[in-house]
């Protein structure tokens, strides 16, 4: 069934009114209150407070299986650079990953379902607040988000650059890597800069454990294995004479086999906690963020492609792709719940500003794209009896 064009128009204006508003994770209150509302004009049962702004919409429809779809819903504490009359309007935040547009799609697809409601079960349509570092799934999960709405399997998609709109890509294992996000402190003993001798020079084991780092994906494992090792904050000193008591460096691990990731952290360890002792800094680390590999379920994944494959030509579906080593905290919800996640393409005719880039905007020819999957994907795994 063809979406309305009326609902493709009504989903861009709710993208563009999301992307004026953006929110950082956990702090979504207008983007929850707008997106409850409108489930509720929609005839859903409606949830709200898990991990504090996430909303679930219920749609039933006699009998059959239950599955859920979900949205992300905050932004990025970016500087939008774009100069789009519907540019944010919050300073320094930003919806600069897309998930104005997800939620948006989510929301028609929802309004779509619950009017023609050719499907026979149960879509839960999950809105999840912080997914940019914070964790929302995993709070979502411990909230009691698979207690409260039992699900067979749990769906999510991403808009993705470099990927043509009317294209899709999913696997039947890996699509994004694991994430720890790291902060090392290295503990040195401050002194006169003229008289390094005093003290010890946490800027300068700073600077050999950074490279050191690099060793551990170059060196110490194997080409075939998938890691990254990135240093991306630095802060240490207060004055240009005076050698700093302690520099702090934060960064991430990212990996795609969790073999590798255990081995990796491991190394990292040792590094921070031996490598710099020589030189009389004593180092530590502690973990903020941990993320699972996003592993597909194969079975669903299969059915991912196969509706895909019913909506689009052969050419532009994308099986078994390669993945990308950034990540996504769906993963936490793949963790305890089958499903599968997947990419739909953003390059139009201009290809699309990278994700979390300060020029990006959503491409809003997607949209229709996207309901158009959501509700096919429904209308599929929930065939009317």
């Amino acid at each position: 069934m063809a979406i309305p064009v009326s609902l493709i128009e009504q989903a861009t204006r709710w993208r563009k009114e999301l992307h004026a508003l953006p929110e950082l994770g956990y702090q979504e209150h207008q983007t929850s209150r707008k997106v409850a509302e409108l489930l509720r004009e929609f005839g859903l049962q409606v949830h709200t407070g898990l991990a504090g702004t996430g909303v679930v919409g219920s749609l039933e429809n006699g009998p059959g299986p239950t599955i859920g779809f979900r949205a992300d819903m905050d932004a990025l504490p970016i500087t939008e650079l774009g100069n789009a009359e519907w540019r944010s309007t919050q300073p320094g935040v930003m919806h600069a990953c897309g998930h104005d547009g997800h939620t948006a799609m989510l929301l028609a697809a929802a309004k779509h379902l619950s009017e023609t409601r050719q499907f026979s079960g149960t879509v839960h349509f999950v809105f999840q607040p912080a997914e940019e570092n914070l964790g929302g799934a995993r709070k979502m999960v411990a909230d009691g988000l698979f207690e409260l709405f039992p699900m067979d399997a749990i769906y999510g998609l991403h808009n993705w650059p470099g990927l043509p709109v009317g294209h899709l890509a999913v696997n039947s294992g890996a699509m994004m890597a694991s994430l720890d996000a790291f902060e090392i402190t290295l503990h040195g003993r401050s002194c006169h800069a003229a008289m390094p001798e005093n003290g010890a020079d946490p800027i300068v084991a700073a600077a050999q454990l950074i490279l050191a780092l690099q060793t551990i994906p170059a060196r110490r494992l194997s080409p075939l294995a998938s890691a990254v090792v990135s240093i991306t904050q630095i802060a240490g000193g207060e004055a240009i004479n005076v050698i700093p008591e302690n520099v702090v460096l934060r960064g991430t691990l990212r990996c795609l086999q969790g073999d590798v990731r255990s081995k990796v952290r491991k190394m990292i360890d040792e590094f921070v906690t031996t490598f710099t002792a020589p030189m009389g800094i004593e180092g530590s680390i502690e973990y903020l963020t941990d993320y699972p590999v996003t592993r597909n379920n194969a079975a669903e994944a299969e059915k991912v492609r196969d509706c895909a494959l019913a909506l689009l030509p052969a050419e532009r579906v994308h099986w078994e792709v390669s993945p990308s080593m950034a990540s996504e905290d769906f993963a936490c919800m793949l963790d305890v719940c089958p499903g599968a996640y997947f990419w739909i393409g953003a390059d139009g005719e201009t290809p699309s500003r990278p994700l979390h880039n300060a020029h990006y905007d959503f491409n809003d020819q997607l949209i229709g794209e996207g309901i158009s999957l959501w509700t096919a994907l429904a209308e599929r795994l929930l065939p009317l009896r």
